[in-house]
């Protein structure tokens, strides 16, 4: 099993890794809306989105890995009424890769952000994907 950990994305904000490689599969912590330095960006879904998936991008590049690679994305969201804004910069970020996936409405996220994402994805070493 190996820790991933990267200066490109968020350090953890608690007893946790960014992720960790195990058989060539790579299993991200949720990702939030805060910036690699953990600065928080504003309340505002769009930007959070984007920030969310910028981070994923930089953990999975980490482990050798990337979003074309990901497996199974779970999406949670605080208000069930941004699926649709989530939906589409999450297809500008996967273009025509679609991983299965599953969206969760939640009461309350970490820090009160408005979306976290976690993914699973396959790493380099993995042949046949």
């Amino acid at each position: 099993m190996e820790i991933i950990q990267t200066e490109a994305a968020p350090a953890a904000i608690g007893p946790y890794s960014q992720a960790l490689k195990y058989n060539g599969l790579v299993y991200t912590s949720g990702q939030i809306a805060l910036t690699a330095e953990g600065q928080l960006v504003e309340r505002d879904i769009k930007k959070q989105t984007h920030q969310v998936l910028t981070n994923l991008q930089n953990v999975l590049a980490e482990a050798n890995s990337s979003l074309e690679r990901v497996i199974k994305a779970t999406i949670y969201l605080e208000n069930m009424e941004d699926f649709g804004v989530v939906n589409v910069i999450y297809a500008e970020y996967f273009g025509e890769h679609k991983p299965a996936r599953s969206t969760v409405a939640v009461k309350t996220l970490p820090k009160n952000v408005l979306v976290e994402i976690d993914v699973i994805a396959a790493s380099d070493d993995v042949i046949n994907m």
